[in-house]
């Protein structure tokens, strides 16, 4: 991992710090661990082919063998009005004022990007017009585990009800008691979704995909996961419905100079090292004495952090890199593409100006990742592995599809006309050009 020319200040138990690296090695510093899933392929495969041939049968089976869990019944997948009264009753005064906020925020941040009907006369009589229309049915996938993700419930449902989604599955996988996490239950409740389903893995994609018994096929898929939730993402995404992007492990950026808190950027940098072993934190800054300083906050608060083993495999995947000059560091950040980018700098949004590929921006000392993670507004969906160079974060237009309309008038079709003659037969188009021409003979 440190087989660069440039020259490497510090190999702490940390991070390693990188001085001024020359942009030839930029490529090697961008990188990020690379995981193959040929090993998971085949079964993936497998599953997504027997929910597809067997439906309800093969999703019973596959929480019987994969999830631990034996249900009596296809009706016992969903979770009931009674489980959603005992999960409501289940989850704290301050949490549910905690998911209030949330919900609120996120709600108003995704009801200001309602897209506007377009209507122009691109020419006499010639009068067209785009409309956004919600998808029918959405998926949302949310893991559950150590680490159920109820806030990943609020970024997904919130946008589905703000762009009016008539209907929306939710699938989480059940508890060693076959509960889903009440959490969850109650955030998707919250947000309207009644159809909860306690289905986990690869068979709860290939569910949502393929559609069963239970199970309408749903338009879109969304939400994070394992991976082979992830590969079974892609899988289907290839041949039968949408998905919302390509997802890898989680990442954050950090630009900082001498203005930043060493001890706040150091919160970030762990804060995004406890998602997992594999997610990848980097410090892009304008000195050494920035980046030591940050170095000594990260040892110091990894020693009293609950999840300090998954932090200190997910720093080995970590660095420090100084970069002199204001335009290295944007054009490193650029080349980069991170999912999270926080800006600790002077005059922060003369470089967030200049920022092209990130999927979410915080700007200043006092905008943390995990803001935005929860409560801000912005959306936690966000493309990584350098996705952000082409994708954008989750927002209104992923649960929308546009469409033209068109009206022409017998006149406005007059003016056309030789045009599409024109152009139809230099194509070898005849009928096309007759389908005008037949009309403006009449």
């Amino acid at each position: 991992m440190r087989n660069f020319d440039c020259t490497v200040t510090s190999t702490s138990s940390v991070t390693t710090i990188y001085n001024n690296p020359p942009r030839t090695e930029w490529p090697k510093l961008i990188s990020r661990a690379a995981e193959s899933d040929s090993d998971i392929e085949a079964s993936v495969r497998s599953t997504l082919e027997y929910v597809q041939t067997q439906g309800d049968k093969a999703v019973l089976d596959l929480e019987s063998r994969y999830d631990n869990i034996v249900f009596t019944s296809v009706e016992a997948l969903k979770v009931s009005d009674k489980e959603i009264a005992e999960a409501t009753a289940s989850v704290s005064p301050e949490l549910k004022a905690a998911i209030a906020q949330a919900y609120s925020n996120i709600r108003k941040f995704h009801s200001a990007q309602m897209p506007q009907t377009v209507k122009v006369e691109t020419s006499p009589g010639v009068v067209c017009y785009q409309k956004a229309v919600p998808l029918r049915r959405v998926g949302l996938y949310v893991p559950g585990g150590r680490a159920p993700l109820f806030s990943t419930v609020l970024m997904l449902a919130v946008p589905a009800s703000v762009a009016g989604c008539p209907e929306t599955v939710l699938c989480t996988p059940p508890d060693k008691d076959g509960k889903a996490n009440p959490v969850i239950v109650y955030a998707a409740s919250v947000c309207g979704v009644r159809n909860i389903f306690k289905i986990g893995g690869a068979q709860a994609v290939a569910a949502m995909a393929y559609g069963t018994e239970t199970l309408a096929k749903c338009d879109k898929i969304f939400g994070p996961g394992n991976r082979y939730v992830m590969k079974a993402k892609q899988m289907v995404g290839l041949s039968v419905t949408a998905i919302d992007m390509p997802a890898g492990p989680s990442e954050v950026m950090v630009l900082a100079d001498e203005t930043a808190e060493p001890d706040f950027v150091a919160a970030d940098f762990l804060s995004q090292s406890e998602h997992g072993p594999d997610s990848q934190s980097i410090l892009v800054c304008t000195s050494e004495a920035v980046a030591k300083s940050v170095e000594d906050a990260v040892e110091r608060q990894t020693e009293r952090l609950s999840r300090g083993n998954v932090i200190v495999k997910a720093l080995e995947h970590s660095r420090m890199i100084v970069l002199s000059g204001r335009k290295d560091i944007i054009d490193f950040a650029n080349e980069y593409a991170p999912e999270h980018l926080i800006i600790s700098m002077r005059d922060p949004w003369s470089v967030a100006e200049r920022i092209v590929a990130a999927g979410s921006i915080f700007i200043g000392n006092y905008s943390p990742e995990s803001a935005g993670d929860y409560a801000s507004g912005t959306n936690h969906t966000l493309p990584t592995s350098g996705w952000a160079r082409s994708f954008s974060g989750l927002n209104l237009d992923a649960f929308m599809r546009k469409m033209t309309i068109q009206e022409i008038s017998r006149e406005g079709l007059s003016g056309l006309g030789d045009t599409i003659r024109t152009m139809a037969l230099a194509e070898g188009l005849d009928a096309h050009a007759a389908a005008v021409e037949v009309r403006l003979e009449k």
